[in-house]
């Protein structure tokens, strides 16, 4: 197979990285990719950082003993732990990572009062202070740490009453004290966006980094003279360590599907 013609690999902590792959297939369309989800492991927000490192490497090997030409890592926490050592251990390929979109949820009208929901590991680690400490003159910005999350939406569980509760007494101090944009600083999270904005109310902004991601990844290959020209339509395989047809068709409906009114 002509280099070009290689798999994108994608990986996140479970299905989450899906928000990602929508953005990357939608950018490039002619582009194959394999999808990997660790669902096993999920979620690594509350891990050590040792622990993600190693399941972060774990998945990326595994990606690459496939012949992938590029890496994508679709989850916030594996990027804050290890993307510098998967550069440093994958120098011949692009290896792209995702961060809270926090520049544009500042720079966005008159958002001078942020919240960023992420998992307690990526609001720890140094990467996003040093991120959030880049804009803190020119707004407040809050973090918000969300375990409990990720798990709705490995379960399927993207529209039900009891993910509006939980997200209602989340939210509870924000909506009193109401914020002007938010920042969704997982790649699980903007699977429940919908329900994310009605609990906010319409006059909430919501950002996330998957976007970004998609066009640095397209500028990237295209630097290296990646991008597929074959002209045709580009494959996705998805693979998951739970090895479920559940969540494999989990996986395929929500790829397809902007919205996410489906009960599994």
């Amino acid at each position: 197979m002509e280099k070009r013609e290689q798999p994108v690999g994608i990986f996140d902590s479970g299905i989450g990285g899906i928000s990602v792959l929508r953005e990357l297939t939608a950018c490039m369309p002619g582009e194959n990719f394999i999808y990997f989800g660790d669902s096993k492991n999920a979620p690594y927000g509350t891990k050590t950082l040792e622990e993600v490192r190693e399941l972060t490497c774990a998945d990326a090997a595994r990606l690459m003993g496939q012949g992938v030409k590029a890496l994508v890592v679709a989850c916030n926490t594996a990027t804050s732990a290890a993307i510098d050592i998967l550069r440093e251990t994958y120098r011949e390929i692009p290896v792209i990572g995702i961060e809270p979109a926090l520049k544009p949820a500042v720079h966005a009208g008159n958002h001078k009062r942020v919240l960023v929901m992420a998992t307690p590991m990526t609001l720890r680690e140094e990467k996003f202070r040093h991120l959030m400490g880049q804009y803190r003159r020119e707004a407040e910005i809050l973090s918000l740490p969300c375990p409990g999350l990720v798990e709705f939406v490995e379960r399927g569980e993207l529209d039900s009453p009891e993910l509006e509760q939980f997200l209602a007494k989340l939210f509870a101090d924000y909506l009193t004290h109401p914020v002007d944009s938010v920042v969704l600083g997982c790649t699980h999270y903007p699977l429940v966006r919908e329900m994310i904005q009605k609990v906010f109310g319409k006059n909430v902004q919501i950002f996330d980094g998957g976007e970004g991601t998609a066009r640095e990844t397209k500028r990237r290959l295209e630097e290296m003279g990646l991008l597929n020209c074959s002209g045709r339509p580009g494959q996705v395989v998805f693979e998951n360590s739970l090895d479920s047809p559940e969540i494999l068709e989990l996986c395929r409906f929500l790829l397809e599907h902007k919205t996410n009114h489906k009960k599994f």
